[in-house]
């Protein structure tokens, strides 16, 4: 910030100072019992006491002078005291000062003021600018996070760093927190024998500890190297934090329940379908069987002129059979369970192979045998709905399936040289539950589900899943500490 200044500026300031000097002492006793008058705390006096014109010529140094007001600036701006009051305390400052300097240095005066206006001005913005920061980070964190513990570090992350503090951890105590917890509380460690904090295990690594209460059963901790007493503007922060902390956690909370949900919700949903599937198949299919066998004996026995009308009725029961049977393989995939996936997925690839014409190429590489059957099921739902809107909406004549296992993940591409769509007005359009329904079967296992599409350019579908893949759960809360 010296930079402001010319050589001859400098010269003239330095002037002012030799002037000012010996009426410094004076004046500042008088500038301190205005500030008493005025109310300001023991805190706030010390601190401006350092931006006045006494100060900087008791430092002799214009560039020290001017980081001393840049750190008392912000340690003002941590105390709460607004930025108006602090520049009108420094008016009443300047006002002393003239009255020893009778007019004197007038160019002088006016540069020294504008300079350290603009310190205070930098101090307090960038500590506001560190707040803003630290409401940003902790925002990111909600939004990133993949379940409670993840979350609780990374906000432990982002409060030491707005904080600067060398060390922190967050505490949960099952049964909520003792009293002594349960209050804000600074501590300085004076070695081995200075106070202790909950967790002993950073002992002797710092020299204070800040403890606040995040709720009735976490407490956030933050160490420093040296004594730092927080700062009432710190304690909002702090305060703040907590609420947000708190209302993210329920969050989350409430987010892994409706994952929970939504997974058993699926799981009946499957067992009702499995249960359907066998109720068609052994009543209405046998029924359909045995009717198309009577009707072909009818046949055989009937006049001429009835033939033609059994024949016909009779291959109107055998179409109906196998309706019920694509419908009973459709509500639930059997064959998963008797063959396994890969077999399964290349009677569905020959299926479609019969009824579209489409040239279809199967690959499958690095698949192990007893995989998660919600995990197989997915994979099969997906291909499935693949081959169905290829089918129904693409005239594709070429499709490729690939299968693949690696770095503990397995990958289905579902590609095709069709018409194509534009992804981004796909969900708009009435009825259009495909792709939205295969997002949320994959979601449910930790996966992820991409479409990319063009018009006239073909669709590709990518699942990735977990090999491991498992609904998410929600677990009670414990006394680890994130550290």
């Amino acid at each position: 910030m010296t930079r402001l200044f010319t050589p001859a500026g400098r010269r003239h300031i330095g002037r002012l100072l030799q002037a000012l000097a010996g009426d410094s002492d004076r004046v500042e006793r008088r500038f301190q019992a205005l500030l008493r008058k005025r109310g300001h705390t023991a805190a706030a006096i010390r601190a401006l006491l350092a931006v006045t014109p006494a100060a900087c010529a008791r430092v002799g140094s214009l560039s020290r002078f001017l980081e001393q007001v840049d750190y008392h600036g912000r340690r003002l701006a941590k105390l709460n005291v607004p930025l108006p009051a602090v520049l009108d305390a420094l008016e009443q400052a300047w006002e002393l000062v003239d009255g020893v300097l009778e007019g004197r240095f007038a160019p002088a005066r006016e540069q020294l003021y504008l300079a350290t206006r603009l310190a205070l001005d930098h101090g307090f913005y960038q500590v506001r600018e560190a707040e803003s920061q630290a409401f940003f980070g902790l925002y990111r964190a909600e939004v990133e996070a993949e379940n409670p513990d993840d979350l609780l570090r990374r906000m432990v992350g982002v409060l030491a760093q707005a904080f600067g503090a060398s060390g922190g951890w967050m505490l949960l105590l099952e049964g909520g927190l003792p009293p002594k917890l349960a209050q804000p509380m600074y501590v300085e460690c004076a070695g081995s024998g200075g106070r202790r904090t909950a967790n002993a295990a950073p002992l002797g690594r710092y020299g204070s500890y800040w403890s606040y209460p995040f709720g009735p059963s976490a407490v956030l901790q933050l160490g420093f190297r040296g004594p730092y007493p927080w700062l009432p503007r710190e304690q909002v922060l702090l305060a703040a934090a907590a609420a947000r902390c708190q209302e993210a956690l329920e969050r989350v909370r409430m987010q892994a329940d409706i994952r929970r949900l939504e997974a058993e919700a699926r799981h009946a949903e499957q067992e009702e379908r499995r249960r359907i599937g066998r109720e068609l198949h052994d009543e209405a299919g046998q029924s359909m069987m045995l009717l198309r066998l009577q009707l072909e004996m009818m046949e055989r026995g009937a006049p001429e002129n009835l033939r033609p009308r059994l024949a016909e009725a009779r291959e109107l029961a055998g179409r109906t059979a196998v309706e019920l049977r694509r419908i009973v393989a459709a509500l639930s995939p059997a064959v998963l369970e008797r063959l396994g996936l890969q077999t399964a997925l290349r009677q569905l690839v020959g299926r479609f192979r019969k009824v579209h014409g489409a040239r279809v190429r199967l690959r499958s590489e690095g698949l192990r045998e007893g995989l998660p059957r919600q995990t197989e099921e997915v994979i099969y739902r997906v291909t499935q709905e693949g081959l169905h809107n290829i089918a129904k909406h693409t005239q594709a004549t070429c499709v490729n399936l690939c299968l693949r296992a690696a770095d503990k993940r397995i990958r289905l591409s579902v590609a095709d040289n069709g018409a194509g769509f534009r992804t981004d007005r796909a969900g708009s359009k009435p009825k259009s539950f495909g792709l939205a329904g295969m997002r949320e079967r994959v979601a449910l296992l930790g996966g992820t589900l991409a479409v990319q599409s063009a018009p006239g350019k073909g669709t590709r579908v990518t699942l990735e899943l977990p090999l491991t893949a498992a609904p998410v759960e929600i677990h009670g809360k414990d006394s680890r500490s994130f550290d």
